[in-house]
């Protein structure tokens, strides 16, 4: 069992950068893939990026180039570094793992969810 924490939220402008991270607890993250995924009001959860056990990454097309996922399996942390923000990034970001250490992007496939932190762009 893995304990997520995300933080880093808050509110930005349109070409700003912030940087979320997640912390987990319970067990080490060596050998889990780790995604970041993002819901915004009235939709659906939606991939964002995940990053295997190795250096396997992806992204969705919405924030390829923009944002990039990085894994410290010392700490034990997930951060996703957001530059360019548009304001249809504005969403509650969720990191999430799962117990395999190939990184995957649906929703069914992680296991372990995180609690969310808001992102708000303005324009």
């Amino acid at each position: 069992q893995v304990q997520l924490v995300a933080s880093g939220g808050g509110l930005a402008q349109t070409g700003d950068s912030l940087r979320l991270s997640c912390v987990a607890s319970g067990r080490t993250i060596s050998g889990y893939g780790m995604a970041w995924f993002r819901q915004a009001p009235g939709k659906e959860r939606m991939f964002v990026a995940a990053h295997s056990d190795g250096s396997i990454t992806y992204y969705s097309d919405d924030v390829r180039g923009r944002f990039t996922i990085y894994r410290d399996n010392a700490k034990n942390t997930v951060s996703l570094q957001m530059n360019s923000l548009k304001p249809e990034d504005t969403a509650v970001y969720f990191c999430a793992a799962r117990t395999w250490p190939s990184a995957a992007q649906s929703r069914d496939d992680y296991d372990f969810w995180g609690q969310g932190t808001q992102v708000t762009v303005s324009s």
